[in-house]
């Protein structure tokens, strides 16, 4: 089985970040969703699991933290393409999300932030492949 990664995230409202998440070009797996829960696919190795409070408690050791008030985890997503860091974020954008400040542009690199409805980090970002190779 190859590695994948499930990132829980608390939200407020389940039924609006559905909508937000699917708004962004991401489907819902239904076989791991319900009122408390969605599951969001962003590849085949990547999940967002989007938990109401009551439920992402019942994952967490500590106290929730409020992404609308403080960063916990900034989520990088790279995109192929320096038009798709700006089609996910115009979509976000959109869809309820909010850009806390401006795009970043080093040449080799191109990034920008939008937070989630609830607060949440999120980071697409297009690196040139010549500069990854060296």
């Amino acid at each position: 089985m190859p590695k994948m990664i499930f990132v829980n995230i608390p939200v407020t409202d389940v039924a609006r970040s559905r909508k937000f998440f699917q708004a962004l070009g991401y489907t819902i797996n239904e076989q791991f969703s319900d009122p408390t829960a969605a599951c969001v696919v962003v590849s085949d190795a990547i999940f967002f699991m989007i938990l109401n409070h009551e439920r992402f408690q019942g994952f967490a050791t500590k106290p929730l933290a409020d992404p609308a008030k403080g960063t916990g985890v900034l989520i990088a997503l790279s995109q192929d393409s320096r038009d798709g860091v700006d089609q996910i974020t115009a979509a976000a954008l959109k869809s309820g999300g909010s850009e806390p400040k401006p795009a970043q542009d080093l040449g080799f690199m191109y990034s920008r932030t939008f937070n989630d409805p609830d607060g949440n980090v999120f980071e697409p970002l297009w690196m040139d492949p010549a500069a990854v190779q060296g």
